[in-house]
Parts: C-alpha cells; sequence; structure tokens
C-alpha cells in the first residue's frame, strides 16, 4: 500500500520589487497630482459654493475632508505595513487635496461679508490656507466671521492630525528607501534594470 503524499504547505509570497516603469508612473503621479488640482482650483465654476448655497458647501466640504482623512489614514496605514521602503506617494496627492478643499471653503466664506478681511480672490484663499498650514500667519488675511475662525481652526486641527502623520510617514518611507538604495551595490541595481 502506498504510504500517502507528504503536506505540502504553501510557500509565502515573498514581496515583488516594484518595477522602474511603475515607481516612475507613481512618481509622476505624485508630482502631476497636486498640480493638476491646483489647475482645477484655479479653473473650475466655485460660485456653487458661495452664499446662495450653504447647505451644499457645508455638505461637500464635510464630505470631502472625511473622504480625505480616511484615504489619508489608509495609505499612511499601508506605507507603515507594507514592504519596507513602500513610498506612499498618495500621500502627497491627499494632503494637496484637502488644501484645495479648505481654499474651495475660504473662498466661499470670502462672499459672505465680514467673514474675511483681505480675502478677495482665489489666489488669496491658497495663500491664506498655505500660511495657516504652516504657522506662519503674516496677518495681512484675517478671519473675522465665526464661521471662519471655526474653518480656520477646523484646517489647524486637520493639520496637525492627517497632514503632519502624512507628512512624518512619508518622509519616514523615504528615508528607509534612500537607505536601501545606498547600501545596495550598484551593479545589483543595473542588474535589476535590465531584468537580467
Amino acid at each position: 500500500m502506498p504510504s500517502p503524499p507528504p503536506e505540502q504547505h504553501p510557500q509565502p509570497r515573498q514581496p515583488q520589487e516594484p518595477s522602474r516603469r511603475h515607481e516612475l508612473s507613481a512618481l509622476g503621479l505624485t508630482m502631476l497630482g497636486p498640480v493638476v488640482l491646483v489647475v482645477l482650483y484655479f479653473t473650475l465654476p466655485l460660485e456653487v459654493f458661495g452664499p446662495k448655497h450653504p447647505v451644499f458647501g457645508w455638505f461637500c466640504f464635510t464630505l470631502l475632508l472625511a473622504m480625505v482623512a480616511v484615504l489619508l489614514l489608509r495609505e499612511i496605514w499601508r506605507a507603515m505595513m507594507g514592504p519596507p521602503g513602500r513610498p506612499g506617494l498618495m500621500i502627497a496627492v491627499l494632503s494637496a487635496l484637502a488644501l484645495v478643499v479648505f481654499a474651495t471653503a475660504y473662498l466661499a466664506l470670502s462672499r459672505q461679508p465680514g467673514q474675511f478681511i483681505g480675502l478677495r480672490t482665489r489666489l488669496d484663499a491658497l495663500y491664506f490656507t498655505v500660511i495657516t498650514m504652516s504657522t506662519v500667519g503674516y496677518g495681512d488675511i484675517t478671519p473675522h466671521g465665526q464661521e471662519a475662525r471655526v474653518v480656520v481652526m477646523l484646517q489647524i486641527l486637520y493639520t496637525l492630525i492627517f497632514l503632519t502623520a502624512g507628512a512624518t510617514t512619508a518622509g519616514r518611507q523615504l528615508r528607509v528607501r534612500l537607505a536601501e538604495r545606498s547600501v545596495q551595490p550598484r551593479a545589483e541595481r543595473r542588474r535589476r534594470r535590465t531584468g537580467d
């Protein structure tokens, strides 16, 4: 009587190195994504978010910020728990999206009398968003209305919690990636690029 075949255990899958083409396309998306978002911010009709449609504006603002927060947390989780050196490139695109959402909210609020002093244009709104995010605060644009102050406080908290966590994760992953490349022999890198 033949003996039963030995149990076979599936081999754990080894994480595959991303191809050079995949890395370049991801880097292109990371660099192009924020540019596209800013171009859309300056070209799309944003009047729908003004004082004529406050419920719609607040709904979109809340929904978009929640969506960006969830996606940022997912990307942070994937970057931290994924293969070593995974760069988490979507973090930059999501951070730029959060900035555009806040700039749009500031622009909509500026159309209400008494909300902002010094904020008149889309560029003013984007400038104020970046200045608030960086905590510089030159004082040339100031929130005076209660709604404007609430949105500024939300942006500061959002930046401290989500965008800082995302930037820290992306920076950590970049350092790991650079350290791996500096240790890796040049011949091995050349061999991987050519596929030998």
